[in-house]
């Protein structure tokens, strides 16, 4: 059984769906949602880690945090939930929010860094 750690840049989780005719809506709904101390969406900060959207219209989302101790961290995945719920087609929507990998900054879009004048 191998262990070791994915290399870096390699993602440890499945990648989105990205062939859904779902996956555009979602993008734009989790573009609604935003971290209350950046005034950033959480998709273009790089919170979300995956989109999985299977047959029926279930989602499945992985997504983090800037930081463990962030005063939303019971409330956001919630956020996220609704928001992709009232998409027209989602049937379901779960929400697993993990820390492993962290986030980092280099995982903001381009958008997102000029936004925040790091560009």
């Amino acid at each position: 059984m191998d262990t070791a750690a994915p290399a870096e840049g390699v993602s440890v989780f499945a990648p989105s769906t990205t062939d859904s005719p779902l996956h555009d809506p979602i993008v734009e709904a989790l573009r609604t949602v935003y971290d209350p101390e950046i005034p950033v969406n959480i998709y273009d900060l790089g919170l979300i880690y995956t989109i999985g959207i299977a047959d029926g219209g279930n989602v499945d989302v992985v997504m983090t945090l800037t930081a463990p101790g962030c005063p939303v961290a019971g409330e956001m995945p919630g956020w996220v939930q609704t928001a992709i719920e009232a998409v027209g087609g989602v049937q379901s929507a779960s929400v697993k929010l993990v820390f492993d990998p962290p986030w980092s900054m280099d995982m903001m879009s381009d958008e997102a860094r000029l936004e925040l004048g790091f560009m």
